[in-house]
């Protein structure tokens, strides 16, 4: 354990459940920085414990991991972003969640440069991997699931495109005390094999109460979705990050089709 933690559209698109969940997304101008100036490090994990919503009752469904490597990817120094999540043997019978993800960011800037999804969720199978070619301002989306075959796409890189696990990560660099409370902070994010505008919406600082009793000093925002087979799509995901340095996510809800989810910070090292 760190010393230093003291935490005692119209098209209906299918989302990936417990790492959706745990992602919270923005753009914001980010300084070129160095490895050591980032809220996060080269060895840090951070696990997840999600709650499913039925019938007033809350039931722990799974967990989900993420973790933070280097490497070098043609040429360039850069992060080996890598989550995955799952549901509890218990609750396979009812919704089997295996999914992995796996993205890699330039140090110096967090663009992203490769991403890769690969998702088992009740029945459903999907897999997208994204390439980002920056010297022809090109993002190549391959993509299948259950529902299409195998197909590419590409789109113009005009202006900065994120992956899951990218937004996450890059969303944490974030001065949100620069922000006025109901400001809408724009993001472009590839998402399966499309490429939408969302947004988050700064709500200002809570106190937030963990489910095991701990409160934690918090900035709070809501997260624009886009409309699947898990989502209504809109502002239903709303988030709380540690006012700190590491800038944590504690506390994510969100509405989903039927019922509501919940995740709670489980470890951090």
């Amino acid at each position: 354990m760190d010393s230093n933690f003291t935490y005692t559209s119209v098209r209906r698109v299918r989302l990936p459940l417990l790492v959706t969940v745990l992602f919270f997304l923005s753009h914001h101008k980010l300084p070129a920085q160095i490895d050591n100036n980032y809220p996060f490090k080269v060895g840090e994990r951070v696990k997840y414990t999600a709650y499913y919503n039925w019938k007033f009752v809350w039931l722990s469904a799974g967990t989900a991991e993420f973790y933070v490597s280097d490497t070098i990817f043609n040429g360039i120094s850069a992060f080996h972003f890598i989550s995955t999540g799952s549901s509890y043997s218990s609750y396979d019978w009812f919704f089997k969640v295996r999914e992995r993800f796996e993205s890699v960011a330039s140090k110096s800037s967090l663009s992203p440069l490769w991403f890769m999804r690969k998702s088992y969720e009740g029945g459903y199978e999907a897999y997208n991997n994204y390439i980002f070619n920056y010297s022809d301002s090109l993002l190549t989306i391959e993509s299948y699931n259950s529902d299409r075959p195998f197909n590419r796409k590409t789109y113009k890189i005009n202006k900065r495109i994120y992956d899951v696990l990218t937004a996450i990560y890059y969303c944490r660099s974030i001065e949100f005390k620069g922000l006025r409370i109901g400001e809408k902070v724009p993001l472009n994010m590839a998402i399966d094999d499309g490429v939408y505008n969302l947004f988050i919406r700064y709500l200002g600082t809570d106190n937030i109460t963990h489910r095991d009793g701990r409160v934690f000093d918090c900035y709070k925002f809501s997260v624009k979705l886009v409309e699947g087979t898990i989502f209504k799509g809109g502002e239903d995901m709303v988030v709380w990050v540690t006012r700190d340095k590491k800038k944590l996510p504690v506390v994510v809800e969100a509405k989903i089709l039927i019922g509501s989810v919940k995740a709670y910070l489980l470890d951090y090292k």
